[in-house]
């Protein structure tokens, strides 16, 4: 029987600051990954946040979607048909879209990107939170089509 491998966390870190961390990494290089995101929570500070790793999540909890649509083929048409997200869904979309903001901006560092992003998110304003209210207007322009979701 396999074990588990143990995961490692650091110290001042959380399992979704690594979750974080995780998705923002590219060509595997974490390294740079674990800096930009420690640049950013010093940024957040300097900026006057008392404590940003609480701005995270409220920035993250306030970019979570509820509801989306999917699309779904009923009698030769198809329709947008509003369903509630699962959690797991919910967090992958909202760093998704987060990571997506910061880096559609151009001109600054990735992490005064994201801690600008991070920053609005947390106000409910921002592109990533845009992108919520976006997913949600469409669910409830779709609503009329609830109805079909029984069909899945």
């Amino acid at each position: 029987m396999a074990q588990k491998k143990a995961k490692y966390i650091p110290e001042d870190s959380s399992e979704l600051q690594e979750k974080f961390i995780n998705c923002m990494m590219k060509g595997g290089k974490k390294s740079v990954s674990r800096r930009i995101f420690s640049d950013t929570m010093k940024l957040l500070k300097d900026q006057g946040k008392s404590d940003p790793a609480t701005v995270f999540r409220k920035a993250l909890d306030n970019v979570k979607p509820n509801m989306e649509v999917r699309a779904r083929r009923v009698g030769g048409s198809v329709y947008q048909i509003p369903v509630e997200v699962n959690p797991k869904r919910q967090l992958a979309l909202c760093i998704r879209w987060v990571i997506g903001a910061c880096r559609s901006k151009k001109g600054k560092s990735m992490a005064a990107k994201l801690a600008q992003e991070l920053s609005d998110a947390s106000n409910e304003t921002g592109t990533a939170f845009k992108k919520r209210e976006d997913v949600h207007r469409m669910a409830a322009a779709n609503k009329a089509f609830a109805h079909f979701a029984r069909y899945r």
